[in-house]
């Protein structure tokens, strides 16, 4: 896969390893901001509901903008989400009785999301 984005055009990045969501209700929040400024990014982050997965990218996209070197990027709104990635975590399994004495799996989901910021 082609890196679209070289290092010298980032401006900052942020990542958060170990987040307990699935990845699939992650992803979805990454392609509503993916592309988008950042403050039109929080602004959708904001008024979007999915409660599990919001306040995680929220923080990691809030990491990502403190994270900015402010001499070489004075103004943080000419910034753009350029690439956002979930990533499957390992999964913790836990027992839930079932009928006849068997057991069924709960399957307990991680994700790690990272976040790159790029120049508009």
């Amino acid at each position: 896969m082609p890196n679209f984005f070289d290092e010298t055009s980032v401006a900052s990045k942020a990542s958060a390893r170990f987040q307990r969501v699935s990845a699939r209700k992650a992803r979805m929040i990454a392609d509503l901001i993916r592309g988008r400024s950042v403050a039109e990014a929080m602004q959708m982050l904001q008024f979007t509901h999915r409660p599990s997965a919001v306040p995680i990218v929220t923080n990691v996209l809030k990491s990502a903008v403190a994270n900015v070197n402010k001499t070489e990027h004075p103004d943080t709104d000419d910034l753009v989400v350029g690439e956002i990635k979930v990533d499957d975590g390992p999964i913790m399994y836990r027992m839930h009785p079932c009928a006849r004495g068997r057991a069924g799996r709960i399957r307990k989901r991680f994700c790690h999301i990272s976040v790159k910021l790029t120049e508009a």
